[in-house]
């Protein structure tokens, strides 16, 4: 019995599997490849990103530029637009030169109904976009308007639309105001210093361009002097 041959077991060292080793160094190299492609899509997301990116932010400034083209040329064409209104004759306005004016607390007798210049009192009447319900004083009216303002003034004869369209007009301009004036001949007078208008109606075009060519116009005797702080009725 104790002749049994005994039979050797396997060692387990050197027993593993050289196909097991070659599979795991194929799955790093995988693993690498793998790492290496996934950077590589990013690189490639992160510069088409910057493409785009500049791509917007040149178009946004290619706007912009144009933008900022149109609003200067859009000025350019306002102030052309203006300059040739004011250039151009109105039909119908008559003017008077070499008026006085001189200051004066007395009441001053005027040639002309509203009157568009001439001695006047020291102070003037508010005339930045003011609408007044009740004649105004001739001897403050006349210092507004030396100051470029234009006077709107109106009879009975005016309707209501009318006057309601000429408050808004007013309203929104500086340097103009406006007030009742019964004792003018026609329905709606526009003055400034030295010059006048007669129109039947608000819509007639020449309103505008009175407006245009005289608010702070040519001639102005005070340019830039307030049209605020003085008095009122």
């Amino acid at each position: 019995m104790g002749s049994a041959s005994r039979q050797s077991k396997p060692s387990k060292q050197g027993s593993g599997n050289p196909g097991n080793r070659q599979s795991q160094t194929e799955r790093q190299a995988d693993r690498r490849a793998r790492i290496a492609e996934l950077r590589a899509a990013e690189q490639k997301r992160d510069r088409r990103n910057k493409v785009v990116v500049f791509g917007l932010a040149g178009v946004l400034l290619a706007g912009m530029i144009g933008a900022g083209t149109w609003i200067a040329l859009d000025a350019k064409h306002d102030k052309d637009a203006k300059e040739a209104a004011a250039k151009a004759p109105i039909q119908g306005v008559q003017t008077w030169d070499n008026l006085s004016r001189n200051h004066v607390e007395t009441k001053v007798t005027y040639a002309q109904t509203p009157p568009v210049g001439g001695d006047h009192n020291p102070r003037w009447a508010n005339c930045m976009g003011d609408v007044y319900d009740k004649p105004l004083a001739n001897e403050n009216a006349v210092h507004s308007m030396e100051h470029g303002a234009v006077w709107v003034t109106y009879n009975a004869k005016a309707s209501a639309d009318d006057i309601k369209k000429l408050s808004e007009k007013v309203k929104a301009t500086p340097y103009t105001f406006m007030s009742p004036y019964p004792d003018e001949k026609s329905p709606i007078t526009l003055s400034a210093w030295g010059t006048q208008l007669n129109v039947d109606s608000a819509s007639d075009p020449r309103v505008e361009q009175f407006f245009t060519k005289y608010v702070q116009g040519p001639q102005t005797q005070e340019p830039g002097a307030s049209c605020s702080s003085g008095v009122m009725p």
